[in-house]
């Protein structure tokens, strides 16, 4: 087989990846499944600098050589022509992610267009880029405790109408529900911390 003959075949195969990886049933994607996000910004870097070693740590050691030989693939192919190169790019940020993914024990939906990172998710990462947290502490800080005001004032105003009628009292577990979930999940993030691919741990408290 030429060499004309291997690249039809490689890119072939890249769109057959694309195509089934656009069609895999999961949940919502994190943060790193978003083309601005930044595995695929330093997979881009990688590949303009034919080097994927910086992005090998994306992925648990098992899967090292898969990465290594999708980048190898890559940049065969990428430098055919404009269009094969964006094909192969988007081949490799696929896999890339793909199986970064599959490392967290994550689901994978395909990748999503850029520019749909959370807002709070995108000032995590720019407080790494400052090198500061204290701004986004305070930001979480004060909204979190704005949440759990707002929830208790609710369920303590229902809670002196409770022996109204049974409406009422309804309105009152529902209130008290709200709230004590709320200060629940918070407590769950704090002391479970799981990273993006993990489940939650159980609710200590159910209704």
């Amino acid at each position: 087989m030429n060499e004309k003959s291997r690249n039809a075949l490689l890119i072939l195969a890249m769109i057959l990846a694309i195509g089934l990886a656009v069609m895999l049933p999961g949940q919502a994607a994190a943060h790193c499944d978003t083309l601005d996000g930044p595995v695929v910004l330093e997979a881009r870097a990688a590949l303009e600098r034919g080097d994927v070693t910086p992005v090998l740590k994306w992925v648990r050691a098992e899967n090292e050589q898969d990465i290594r030989t999708a980048f190898d693939k890559t940049l065969a192919v990428r430098k055919l022509n404009p269009e094969a190169q964006q094909l192969a790019d988007m081949y490799f940020f696929e896999t890339l992610v793909r199986i970064h993914r599959a490392g967290e024990g994550a689901p994978y939906t395909g990748l999503k267009a850029a520019g749909v990172i959370e807002p709070v998710v995108a000032k995590a990462d720019q407080a790494l880029a400052q090198g500061s947290v204290e701004g986004l502490a305070k930001a979480i800080a004060a909204h979190t405790e704005e949440g759990i005001k707002e929830r208790f004032h609710h369920a303590l105003h229902a809670q002196k109408h409770a022996a109204k009628n049974v409406e009422a009292g309804r309105e009152y577990v529902e209130a008290y529900v709200t709230y004590v979930h709320y200060v629940e999940g918070i407590a769950q993030a704090v002391h479970s911390a799981p990273h993006h691919g993990a489940p939650p741990s159980p609710v200590a408290h159910q209704h």
